[in-house]
Parts: structure tokens; sequence; C-alpha cells
């Protein structure tokens, strides 16, 4: 039995619940998969589909942490057959009794934003000690891996596995009629698919667009996901005055969002540093690679890994519109995107489930 314990499971969306729910389902080829993870709207339809035994634990946040560790703990107890159990954060990883944690192959899940506190901050202690009881850490990049090893984990325990994707599916007309409809026949054709952080780089977009649409008078860019910064950004598209050139969208169906995806140009997130937020690897840069759509995005960060430069897309400096703007142009001339398509969608086949998933059993057995 594989045991997962994780704050971000599916029906939730984000790039931690894909990464916790596509490592569940490619587990459960190899043996029996229990999951405890927090209730989600909706979440119910979800867990009762799966071959997976999922449990949910509900209630306000403060006691739903100590209410989570117990009965991990007591499952614990009472199961000598778990042949490895794999935390999605440090903080995940912490509420697991000592005890508990001599008894199987521990795994801890590493993705830059939660690791990135000053060394020596009281953060930065509990984050070390945490994760020194994990048998193997598993960073999602290297960039991931270099940043950890900076602020004082293991190195030795650090091993990079980069997030998976299931293999891309066909898409229904119905679907393809939608995604073109919204695309109303523009081009280029620019998508986003994230939160609505800054770090994101959703703001230098909208201005770009601005720009943009006088070399480009059909460009179109659409967005799907919500977040912190929904207000911000759509006023800032009232204020520029793109509303015709771009659409925002949340909470839509997931094989709208791949019919989106795959009728869109170009993927273009040029995530920058935001604080203490970075972006550790960007798995939709791979999502979108699967369906044969290429990339920009930002250098800082885990995005090298998920972006060949000059091949499967390009690399910009996320916090410099010059730079994501002549990023744009060269992706775009002499139909290059065409180019960046192809090689994008060979490159996605190595980040394919059932070969991701390889990694981990090598070093569970």
């Amino acid at each position: 039995m594989f045991l997962i314990v994780t704050r971000n499971f599916p029906p939730d969306v984000g790039g931690m619940q894909s990464l916790m729910g596509g490592l569940g389902e490619s587990l459960i080829n190899h043996g029996p998969v229990k999951v405890f993870t927090y209730e989600f709207p909706n979440s119910k339809s979800y867990d009762d589909k799966s071959q997976m035994s999922i449990e949910r634990i509900k209630g306000i946040k403060l006691f739903r942490k100590y209410r989570k560790a117990n009965l991990i703990n007591s499952f614990m107890n009472t199961k000598p057959n778990i042949r490895a159990l794999i935390a999605d954060h440090w903080k995940s990883l912490e509420i697991i009794k000592t005890e508990n944690i001599r008894k199987t192959k521990i795994f801890c899940l590493l993705h830059s934003k939660e690791i990135n506190h000053d060394v020596g901050s009281s953060l930065n202690k509990r984050l070390v000690k945490s994760t020194n009881n994990a048998d193997f850490i598993i960073a999602n990049s290297n960039f991931t891996k270099n940043l950890a090893i900076k602020v004082g984990i293991d190195s030795s325990k650090i091993n990079v596995i980069f997030p998976g994707i299931p293999k891309p599916q066909n898409i229904e007309n119905i679907e393809k009629i939608k995604a073109e409809k919204i695309f109303d026949n523009s081009f280029p054709r620019i998508i986003t698919v994230s939160r609505l952080d800054k770090r994101k780089g959703h703001d230098k977009i909208l201005m770009l667009i601005k720009n943009l649409k006088h070399k480009f008078p059909n460009i179109k860019y659409v967005s799907i996901g919500f977040g912190k910064e929904e207000k911000n950004l759509l006023d800032l598209i009232n204020e520029l005055g793109i509303e015709k050139q771009v659409t925002f969208l949340k909470n839509i169906d997931s094989n709208l969002k791949k019919a989106l995806i795959a009728e869109a140009n170009l993927f273009l997130m040029p995530s920058r540093i935001e604080k203490k937020s970075v972006e550790g690897f960007g798995i939709s840069f791979i999502e979108a690679a699967s369906y044969g759509v290429g990339s920009i995005g930002g250098k800082d960060g885990g995005a090298s890994d998920a972006i060949t430069h000059n091949k499967t897309g390009l690399l910009c400096d996320g916090s410099d519109l010059n730079s994501i703007y002549d990023s744009i142009i060269k992706f775009f001339k002499n139909e290059d995107f065409v180019k960046y398509g192809k090689n994008a969608k060979e490159f996605s086949e190595q980040f394919h489930w059932d070969k991701v998933v390889k990694n981990y059993l090598k070093l569970i057995n």
C-alpha cells in the first residue's frame, strides 16, 4: 500500500493538486493507494469514481490539522504493510509521529515557494528538521534542488523528479467549437492557465496586449484561473481599453480548458520573483506542450526545466516588459511558433505519468 498525505488534491485545481492526483492515479497500477487530504466542494463525486481510497478531513483549519494528524497516525499504527508514505509538503510530514516514520520509506516533495525561508529563521529550522525525517526528498526541478541545498536541506537525500502529466486526450468537436468561438478567428492566440498571482506575470501580459494589438490587430488573450489578483487585473483591462482582446475565464470544464490550450498558438506565463514567491517548475508549460503549443516563460525559477530555450519555446526576463515583448515578436517571426509547438509536443512525452512514476518506484523498491 502507498500512503499519500497532502493538503492539495483534486477536484481542487492547481499545479500541486494535479501533481498529487496524477501521482496517486499512477501508483494505483502498482498497489493500493490511501490518501488523506482536506475536504473540498464536490469532492464526493470525484472520490466515488476514483480507485484510490480517499479520506477527507473536514472542519476549520486549526482543528483540521490536528484531526488529520490523529487519523494518519492511527492508520499507520494498524497498517504494517505501507510501502511508502509520500507527503506533498514538509508541513504534511511534520505531523507524522517519529515511531511511524521509522516504519516505512518516507518521501517529502519540494516545490520552491514553501522552502524559500531565511536560513536560521523559525520556519527554516522547522523545514530542515521535518525534511531530515525523510528518506527521499523530491525536488520538482533543478532550481528547487539548488534552493533546497542553499537553505540547509540535506543534499544527499535530494532527487529531482519532474512532475508528470496525463497523456493528451482527444478533444470532442463540441469543445473545439466552444474554444473556436472564444478565440473568434483571432491571431495570434495567446493563453495562460494559472492562478492569478503577481509572480505569474498577468499584469505584464495585459500591458503587452495593449502594445501588441497595433502589430497584431486580431490578437486574442485568454486567461484561465482565479486568485487574489483578479480584481486588480480586471481593473487594468478596463484602464488599458483591451476588453475586446482579453477574456478571463474561471471554473470552466477541464475539457474546454484542454480545447482552448490546443487551439492556442502560444502559452505565455512570464513568471518573476515576488518577495519569497518563485515558480518552482511550471507544469502548465508541459501540459500545453502535450497539445503541440510552445511556451514563453520567465527565466527566474524552474521554467528552464520545462522549456528548452530556442527549441520548445523561449525564456525571458519576466520583470522586464521589453524582454517579454521581444520574445513574443521572436516567437511568431517566420511562423517559428509552429516549430516550437512541434518540438514541445515531442519533448512533453518524457513527462507522461507512466514514465515519471517509475522514478518513484525505483526509489521505493
